[in-house]
């Protein structure tokens, strides 16, 4: 189970960098940093998730924290560099039986917004996650794993809408299944000046072979502007299948440079 949550939370790392600051969206918008500027986020997950079964109770909690830099090679293109840490326990009827913390699988992505008119705008987002979490403890996959996200953005005021379609090729030494297939919308709206609220729904192919339910989830939370250069946000995800981890406490802190 300990192998099983961390992988799912460091595919979800994988393909939640969202390079804007407003991070907790999970649903990656279009936007971009400008060419040579610089956006630097710390996001944090805190999960729990409880099952039983025969007689016995399994809880698990997590954290997880993400630095990400998003660096602007052009006006329409980032290149961003996510490195992700996680730490993890599993108790049974109480008692914890593992227990595992460490530098999980890091990403490399390129974000290409290739069309932009009358507030719809796409891109397309390829990336890449290098093997260098320790998979015998569950930390990694073991293998690079490679995917493509395709992002669509719609401006209809006072409402911003989000869509992602998304497939990862899970190259693993655990087992996992290797096709992915993703998919989620997010809306935001201003409420008053500075502060927003953001609601996410999404859904992912589970990683265990052996189970068809499918991870989905839903999400709600703040971002507020404290200055036009840092910001910072909240939220609450929960689970709406069994496969997804029942609730998730998410804070982010974001600068733009």
């Amino acid at each position: 189970m300990l192998k099983k949550g961390l992988l799912i939370a460091a595919l979800l790392l994988i393909m939640s960098n969202v390079a804007t600051a407003k991070d907790i969206l999970i649903t990656n918008d279009t936007g971009t940093q400008g060419k040579g500027h610089l956006l630097v986020e710390v996001n944090s997950e805190f999960s729990f998730d409880e099952e039983s079964a025969d007689g016995v109770t399994t809880k698990e909690s997590g954290i997880e924290f993400e630095s990400i830099f998003s660096y602007g090679l052009a006006e329409n293109i980032d290149f961003i560099v996510a490195l992700p840490y996680a730490w993890n326990k599993v108790k049974e009827d109480g008692v914890t039986i593992q227990k595992e913390e460490g530098i999980s699988d890091v990403g490399l992505e390129l974000k290409w917004r290739f069309y932009e008119k009358d507030g719809l705008s796409f891109a397309l987002k390829p990336g890449i996650s290098l093997p260098t979490g320790d998979d015998e403890k569950g930390l990694g996959a073991g293998r690079a794993a490679y995917g493509i996200f395709f992002i669509t953005t719609k401006e209809v005021q006072p409402l911003l809408f989000h869509l992602n379609l998304a497939y990862t090729r899970n190259e693993n030494k655990v087992d996992e299944r290797k096709d992915i297939w993703y998919a989620s919308l997010s809306g935001e709206v201003e409420l008053i000046k500075k502060l927003t609220f953001i609601g996410n729904v999404g859904v992912q192919t589970n990683t265990d072979p052996a189970s068809g339910s499918p991870p989905a989830f839903i999400l709600g939370g703040f971002n507020y502007e404290v200055t036009d250069a840092f910001s910072v946000n909240a939220g609450i995800k929960g689970g709406l299948t069994r496969a997804e981890t029942d609730y998730a406490v998410l804070t982010g802190l974001a600068w733009r440079f």
